[in-house]
């Protein structure tokens, strides 16, 4: 699946559930108004945004247009300079006085986290452990989980991703397509309630691209949350719910697929997909 697929992929259908034990339609993720600036640069200019639990969210823009910070600000690898973000009704790395943010502990923050899981550009699996072992090292250490009850979870995943047969394999003798699909597997046996992915196949050749979408597709169709970073305009008409354009810190345009691709309303989203669609 490529950008150009984009005009021929059918529009999909809102999901009626989530993977998770949250209802379809309950709010799991709220951005209110949301600062963010490094030095002079002020790279989030007020977002806010909301999605719903089941929602497909994908996430495009130039790069420098914040659609990434975001990303992290909403995980808390970002501190947010205003505004709030509540995860599952939480307030994200922080808790409020008096109407003042104070940062959580780290402790604090780690156990929020448990609600949301993260895939990144950059697989970051462990060298050292096998496939199974990178799955089921968090559920272990962090959740408390049993060896023996991990492992039956962790093969549970394995075969989810479409690699039964890898499960003792080092991540080194993987495809990079591969080990994000192990990095996918490894963010699933947290038992996220949302999961971000942030440019998941922009390190990816071609080749592979597609073997990593195609999870990502089934996991939109099991009900999971999800947002998502990328320029794999096939995916979004395939998979989401709704495409966002972010354009120089704001959110440009927030629409259904088809409205986004056929009727965009901003002349910031005629002149992207302009350029990335031809």
């Amino acid at each position: 699946m490529d950008m150009n697929t984009a005009a021929q992929a059918p529009a999909r259908q809102p999901n009626s559930g989530n993977a998770g034990d949250s209802p379809a339609g309950e709010l799991m993720v709220e951005a209110r108004d949301i600062h963010k600036a490094f030095g002079d640069n002020q790279v989030l200019k007020g977002v806010s945004l909301e999605v719903r639990a089941g929602e497909v969210i994908l996430i495009a823009g130039r790069s420098g247009s914040g659609k990434s910070t975001l990303l992290r600000c909403i995980d808390h690898l970002e501190t947010i300079d205003s505004g709030r973000i509540f995860v599952n009704r939480h307030l994200v790395g922080y808790r409020e006085e008096n109407g003042i943010l104070v940062e959580l502990t780290d402790k604090q923050i780690a156990f929020q986290r448990r609600d949301i899981g993260v895939v990144f550009q950059q697989f970051n699996l462990f060298p050292h452990l096998t496939v199974i072992d990178n799955i089921t090292a968090a559920p272990v250490k962090v959740l408390g989980v049993d060896v023996e009850k991990a492992q039956v979870e962790a093969r549970e995943l394995i075969e989810r991703v479409g690699l039964p047969e890898k499960e003792n394999a080092y991540p080194r003798q993987l495809s990079g397509g591969q080990q994000q699909r192990v990095a996918i597997a490894r963010a699933l046996a947290m038992k996220p309630k949302v999961m971000l992915f942030d440019e998941p196949t922009s390190a990816l050749d071609p080749e592979m691209i597609s073997e990593v979408l195609n999870v990502m597709i089934d996991l939109s169709k099991q009900g999971m949350t999800m947002i998502v970073v990328s320029h794999e305009m096939g995916f979004a008409r395939a998979a989401a719910d709704r495409v966002i354009l972010m354009h120089d810190g704001g959110i440009e345009e927030d629409a259904p697929p088809t409205e986004f691709f056929d009727a965009p309303k901003s002349e910031a989203t005629k002149r992207f997909l302009a350029k990335i669609l031809h």
